[in-house]
């Protein structure tokens, strides 16, 4: 969505440090909380976010990293089983006549539970300012055959400091002149994109996420990232040591990660991943 929303973000499953700059009329807010073991940042301009620190960061640049994204959505595991650094999901592009697109605007923490759902989709928890009831949601994620089309999509992670990887793409339209089309826009701005992955929890891991509009991560099937709502660039960390209590996982073991973005508004696209965790595995994802 990018320019037009701005307020606050949240990072659900432990408190969080927040700050919210405006984007048009460059008001400004500041939220805090009890544990800073997550942080948020929002911007009016671009994307940001450093993962190995779960803190906020300065802005990053506005250019793809990691040679952009590969629209055949195939991993670099061959069989899709063996551990590496590409994320590999499945977009989901809609009319923006949909009435959870181009309608309400603002931060809008809580669309989602805190569990994710037997079918390894987020279960929805409104009603909320920024959705229209529990229906539209529900297709948000899912094949609908009418309602949306499906494109597969990866992103790959590389290693632009040592020991952190990261996906950068300020200007994040990769279905433009697909699926529904461009609608009169000069991008395609009306998608959901989902991916599904397995890591080994080695200790020290941080995931953090920058961008616009909706972000919800799950880590071993517990919220871990809540950025709801249709709002400029926000930026969150969840630092998995400090909060691996809550998220159910022990070193050693390997989990789910589960990741599910929105692009809900004109006039910005702002994607950005940075996280500490080196290898994933693909899961296939579910209809």
């Amino acid at each position: 969505m990018g320019r037009a929303g701005l307020a606050c973000g949240v990072v659900s499953s432990c408190a969080v440090a927040l700050l919210a700059c405006g984007g048009d009329d460059g008001g400004s807010q500041l939220a805090t909380a009890s544990n800073a073991a997550a942080t948020s940042t929002t911007s009016g301009s671009s994307a940001g976010g450093s993962g190995g620190t779960g803190s906020t960061s300065s802005s990053p640049t506005s250019t793809s990293s990691g040679g952009g994204f590969n629209p055949a959505g195939s991993g670099g595991g061959g069989g899709g089983r063996e551990c590496d650094n590409m994320l590999v999901g499945v977009i989901r592009d809609f009319n923006q006549s949909n009435p959870d697109f181009e309608g309400e605007l603002g931060v809008d923490p809580g669309i989602v539970a805190s569990d994710l759902g037997a079918d390894d989709k987020p279960v929805y928890a409104g009603p909320t300012p920024t959705t229209s009831g529990q229906a539209a949601f529900d297709q948000w994620y899912r094949d609908v055959p009418g309602v949306n089309q499906t494109i597969p999509l990866s992103v790959p992670l590389t290693e632009l400091s040592p020991g952190i990887f990261t996906f950068d793409d300020s200007a994040f339209f990769p279905i433009d002149d697909q699926g529904f089309g461009n609608e009169g826009h000069p991008h395609n701005y009306h998608f959901t994109y989902e991916i599904h992955a397995e890591f080994v929890y080695e200790g020290g891991e941080v995931f953090t996420f920058t961008g616009d509009d909706d972000l919800f991560t799950f880590i071993n099937g517990k919220l871990a990232i809540d950025l709801g709502g249709v709002h400029g660039p926000l930026s969150a960390s969840i630092d998995l040591d400090a909060n691996a209590q809550e998220l159910g996982i022990e070193i050693g073991n390997t989990y789910p990660l589960s990741f599910f973005f929105a692009e809900r508004h004109t006039v910005e696209s702002n994607f950005r991943i940075d996280t500490t965790i080196s290898c994933f595995t693909e899961v296939p994802t579910p209809d």
